[in-house]
């Protein structure tokens, strides 16, 4: 666990915090109470009138009427509507002190991304992964900052490791396997690549002020999966009851972008607020400087 000194005592007040996925469930939860608590809020979203009217849901239920909230519009399964994004941020934002990669989807299906890339690779990891690097030569430019990422529990179903010579899903996605639940594995992959990019950034990072955590929120009761049929959405009705809140499960991310406590930890994966536990797997250093290696490399195949 990594330790750096904070310049000044960290507090969220005035603090610009960029977040994907803040138009429902965890995402809007916490943009709600990131505004409420003085922060300058970024929603990235691909429903320009959806995050509008959630900047509008925002203000009012914050009690925050006059709180900034700046909209920006990406689809993160698209690199270059990414890179876009990410031009647009820069030409608007003159500082960004958290960066949120919240967005996240589930396919039980395999599709293809515009850059023809799995789409549940494309959305959970690509996209996130060159918003951040994109994003990271501002972020630096402050005293202290910080990057979250969303992972999952779901990360611990994928027992060896990130499989590097399938990043396409043909095995997880094939008729038996999807039978199985190799969509659910998939999605494990995903969650496992924002916890070892966390630990690879984390390395690349030391010493600049900048610290990247994630952290596992726990079941929540939000519409996620719910765009997969109407199987998915009885199985995620049957669980609701067993669900948390979508406040309940912001809670964590709401305490790492606002914790004075958390200063220069970095590295690191939460749950309920405190440390978790992740997989061998998520910690493994050379795991996660070949995800970063090969993540360059899929990003310069498409953006070069």
């Amino acid at each position: 666990m990594q330790k750096e000194a904070a310049a000044l005592p960290w507090t969220i007040r005035d603090k610009y915090v960029l977040i994907t996925g803040a138009t429902s469930g965890i995402g809007l939860a916490a943009a709600r109470a990131l505004a409420r608590d003085g922060a300058k809020i970024g929603i990235i979203a691909r429903n320009r009138q959806k995050a509008i009217e959630c900047a509008e849901r925002i203000r009012l239920e914050s009690g925050a009427s006059h709180a900034q909230i700046d909209i920006f519009t990406a689809d993160m399964g698209s690199l270059h509507s990414v890179r876009k994004v990410a031009k647009d941020i820069l030409e608007k934002c003159p500082r960004i002190d958290v960066l949120i990669n919240n967005a996240g989807a589930f396919y039980d299906r395999r599709y293809w991304s515009e850059d023809h890339f799995e789409m549940t690779w494309a959305v959970n990891h690509l996209g996130p992964f060159l918003l951040t690097t994109l994003l990271l030569d501002r972020i630096k430019e402050n005293a202290e900052a910080r990057i979250i990422f969303t992972s999952s529990h779901g990360h611990k179903m994928v027992k060896g490791g990130i499989d590097f010579e399938d990043l396409d899903g043909n095995r997880l996605y094939n008729p038996l396997r999807t039978f199985l639940g190799g969509a659910n594995l998939r999605y494990g992959e995903t969650k496992l690549a924002n916890i070892l990019v966390t630990v690879e950034l984390a390395k690349k990072l030391h010493g600049t002020g900048v610290s990247v955590n994630c952290f596992d929120p726990g079941l929540v009761s939000t519409n996620f999966n719910m765009n997969n049929g109407k199987l998915a959405r009885m199985t995620m009705a049957c669980m609701k009851p067993f669900s948390r809140t979508p406040e309940k499960g912001a809670e964590t991310l709401i305490w790492l972008a606002e914790s004075a406590e958390l200063a220069g930890q970095s590295g690191n994966y939460y749950k309920d607020l405190k440390a978790g536990v992740p997989s061998k797997a998520a910690v493994d250093p050379k795991s996660a400087a070949r995800l970063w290696e090969i993540s360059q490399r899929q990003i310069r195949s498409v953006l070069s």
